[in-house]
């Protein structure tokens, strides 16, 4: 029998090689052969289900929701269409407000309509009009059969950027440093082939691993790449809608109250090697936006 190490088991399962080793511990992968501190694991070995999402059940949750959801009576054009652009609004808001915008809610939403604010730079407002085109893009793409590739990834972002002409839809030409980050993004000659390989494992992850599960390493090993000179944080959450909303799920709106814990989620990851707390903060938003829709299904 072929055996693995625990770090290629861990690259292999998508999971963290401190995970991998907890498991070997406690005797949930069959067939583990301890060598002094090393665990040898058969190359045929499954990975077992993770008993943390378990207990809390929040995967079997969102499917269940996804389930009831599907089941109920659809809404009107006219009501999802007041759904959709409320979220725009406040999508748009907080992503925005996350990079460091300093519109408002109210003023963003102004900003959609064609107004201007008083005393706001363009660019603030050229943001706003940038992400909600981008959102708009995301959300007629995930009905077709549109690959995630290099191609649409620079396409979202050069609506992101639409105020940095010779930025937009380009990867960056210099190294750059993410401000109190535990992970310096890859130097500029990397950053293709990087992002060729984190495609690919993408493609490769959908035969082990939840969409939620999915989507959040995703988002955190983009991130970490880095590979735009500005906009990724925008780009990447759009990402993470037009992968939920093709596969039925509902988008998504990381709060920028919630800004500490979701900087928080990629330090866990660099500094610790631990997905677990960027899966769960994905699972609880998409959790939330099912509790929204049956409270408005529930009063009609």
């Amino acid at each position: 029998m072929e055996y693995i190490k625990v770090s290629q088991a861990a690259e292999k399962w998508g999971i963290t090689p401190r995970r991998v080793r907890v498991l070997c511990a406690e005797g949930k992968i069959e067939g583990v052969i301890r060598k002094g501190k090393l665990y040898m694991i058969p190359e045929t070995a499954v990975k077992p289900m993770d008993g943390r999402l378990s207990k809390t059940n929040i995967i079997a949750e969102i499917e269940h929701k996804k389930e009831r959801l599907n089941a109920m009576r659809p809404l009107t054009q006219g009501e999802l269409n007041r759904l959709r652009q409320e979220f725009m609004v406040e999508f748009t808001y907080n992503s925005n407000a996350i990079e460091g915008n300093t519109l408002t809610l109210q003023e963003t939403a102004m900003v959609l309509e064609g107004m201007t604010v008083d005393q706001k730079p363009l660019k603030d407002h050229l943001e706003a009009v940038g992400h909600r085109d981008a959102f708009l893009y995301v959300r007629d793409i995930a009905t077709k059969d549109v690959p995630l590739n290099e191609s649409t990834i620079k396409a979202i972002h050069s609506l992101v950027l639409m105020n940095q002409p010779d930025d937009k839809g380009v990867y960056r030409r210099i190294p750059v440093r993410i401000m109190g980050a535990f992970t310096e993004p890859v130097q500029p000659y990397l950053i293709e082939p990087k992002m060729t390989d984190l495609l690919a494992k993408n493609e490769e992850r959908k035969e082990t691993m939840s969409v939620i599960e999915r989507i959040a390493l995703f988002h955190l090993e983009f991130e970490g790449i880095h590979p735009f000179v500005d906009g990724n944080g925008r780009t990447g959450r759009l990402i993470m809608n037009l992968e939920l909303i093709r596969h039925g799920y509902p988008a998504i709106n990381v709060k920028f109250a919630d800004r500490k814990r979701y900087y928080n989620a990629f330090d866990s990851f660099y500094r610790d090697n631990d997905p677990e707390p960027m899966i769960n903060l994905v699972a609880e938003y998409v959790s939330k936006r099912y509790d929204d829709y049956f409270r408005i299904l529930d009063n009609v």
